[in-house]
């Protein structure tokens, strides 16, 4: 079990040797970790962006084939998001019961249906390049009672934009020494520019409710 855990939260960085190990099985198990990080709101920590870039730097070595992946990764991260959804979706009513359902206060219910309202597309796709963020959009989404035909769509767009560029990017320029040698900061980095639109966002409401 320890073993299994270990290659679900370190498959970033070892990738290659698990490739050597696992063989055609490492297909199924980056499938299982994109879709468990975008699909289950408790597995946040799961390597997203980190993974992907990794992957792409992988293919590009000819390890692992770019197509098939690409389509597994996307097939994996719409899924995810989706399932994440309908758990929201169907949480929703005990949420409005209950003071809150796992993380969920009961203010914030009213709060995601406003904002989902006047931002939900954009939401959804944006989310995609959030660490920890891209986990809660969609169940958010569901408990919010967000369409799910508009979900849905934006669901699609944003899975095939973030797993394209991450996937795209690790392949041209993953094997690059500088880059590869120093792989961990570029991670880091990947999380903090994500983190940006998030850290924006705190300043401006602490900033309105100051002024206000």
């Amino acid at each position: 079990m320890s073993t299994i855990i270990d290659v679900f939260l370190h498959l970033d960085q070892h990738i290659a040797g698990y490739m050597n190990e696992y063989g055609v099985w490492i297909y199924v198990i980056l499938f299982a970790i994109i879709f468990c990080e975008t699909g289950l709101v408790v597995l946040p920590f799961l390597p997203g962006d980190s993974l992907l870039f990794a992957t792409g730097a992988l293919a590009a070595s000819g390890s692992i084939h770019l197509l098939p992946i690409l389509l597994i990764f996307c097939v994996a991260a719409i899924a995810g998001d989706t399932l994440n959804y309908t758990i929201g979706h169907y949480s929703g009513n005990k949420v409005e019961a209950r003071e809150k359902l796992f993380f969920v206060k009961r203010e914030s219910l009213d709060k995601t249906n406003r904002f989902f309202d006047k931002h939900g597309s954009a939401t959804i796709i944006l989310s995609r390049f959030i660490p920890i963020i891209r986990t809660f959009a969609p169940f958010t989404a569901g408990v919010g009672k967000m369409p799910y035909a508009k979900f849905l769509s934006y669901n699609v767009i944003g899975g095939i934009l973030w797993v394209s560029i991450a996937l795209i990017a690790g392949y041209f320029f993953g094997n690059i020494p500088v880059i590869k040698d120093n792989f961990s900061v570029l991670v880091l980095g990947i999380v903090a520019v994500s983190l940006l639109p998030v850290a924006f966002a705190f300043v401006k409401n602490k900033w309105t409710a100051l002024k206000g």
